[in-house]
């Protein structure tokens, strides 16, 4: 039996495209004492030296800081609470569910979050994000008898986060969902055409061009307090240079700002496309119509 294909996606990167800081070191290395830039140059000497991917690199780097506090999953929750965002999250979460009329909701659509980050799912778990979003997916670590971390249990790359997506399409939330079983385009839940994805540059171009290829929407984001402009330009090579994107915006999530009115453009869209797509339906006889 078809999926009735009624909700919108709506799936963010984290560092950069939901807050303007990399979790780590916004309130991990403080907290224990790491040295940023000694962090991340040790994480570079083994992506460069040693052959390292890059997100096995920081972990690796991670448990090496942590060996004597030796935290638990449970602790990096409780240092998610203080992690900080953009302006305008995460009122926007309900806000956006504003836009759907009573036609809408009539056909059953709705609007569900999602983050696909290479961060620490942890620290997201325990954020002041995590109560409006439908599933978080990043990076985690198992635990020994005690509960304290040990090794990496999943790492996301920013070309795995692709694997994510197609989960989110599928329905597929559970890591023991096997992802690459086939599934029939009507039986997806989520569509790629109802889906939005926002980033913030070059790791999210596999993300930004698995939307171009399957008809979903996508955005860049920039930091647009950063006096360097590094961001924009980023945003900006990847629309203006590569096509990577059609849209780029300020990450200021208020309503009426740049980025607000993007997005709600692409939800009214998509969520007007449904109803067409399921009027269709009944005037060709192949669903029921709904009851009013």
């Amino acid at each position: 039996m078809a999926s009735s294909q009624t909700t919108i996606g709506i799936i963010y990167d984290y560092d950069q495209t939901l807050s303007p800081n990399y979790m780590q070191d916004e309130v991990l290395f403080p907290h224990f004492g790491i040295n940023p830039a000694q962090f991340w140059k040790r994480s570079r000497e083994l992506v460069d030296e040693e052959g390292y991917d890059g997100e096995l690199a920081y972990l690796k780097c991670l448990l090496d800081y942590l060996a004597m506090d030796r935290p638990t999953n449970a602790d990096l929750r409780a240092l998610g609470a203080n992690l900080k965002f953009y302006k305008g999250l995460p009122e926007i979460f309900e806000e956006l569910n504003s836009l759907l009329t009573d036609q809408h909701r009539i056909y059953g659509i709705k609007i569900e979050h999602y983050i696909v980050s290479s961060g620490m799912k942890a620290l997201l778990d325990g954020s002041k994000l995590a109560p409006y979003v439908k599933r978080i997916f990043g990076c985690e670590f198992g635990e020994d008898k005690d509960g304290r971390i040990t090794f990496p249990k999943r790492v996301i790359s920013h070309t795995t986060k692709t694997q994510y997506i197609f989960r989110i399409n599928k329905g597929l939330l559970e890591p023991t969902d096997d992802v690459n079983d086939h599934m029939a385009p009507e039986l997806r839940p989520i569509p790629f055409q109802n889906m939005i994805y926002v980033g913030d540059g070059p790791t999210d171009v596999p993300c930004f061009t698995l939307m171009k290829k399957y008809g979903g929407h996508a955005l860049a984001v920039y930091n647009p307090d950063e006096a360097s402009r590094s961001s924009f330009r980023k945003c900006y090579q990847l629309s203006a240079l590569a096509e990577r994107v059609k849209h780029i915006a300020p990450a200021d999530y208020r309503a009426g700002g740049h980025l607000r009115l993007l997005l709600e453009e692409m939800v009214v869209e998509i969520a007007d496309g449904i109803v067409r797509r399921k009027r269709q339906e009944v005037e060709d006889g192949t669903v029921s119509a709904p009851h009013f």
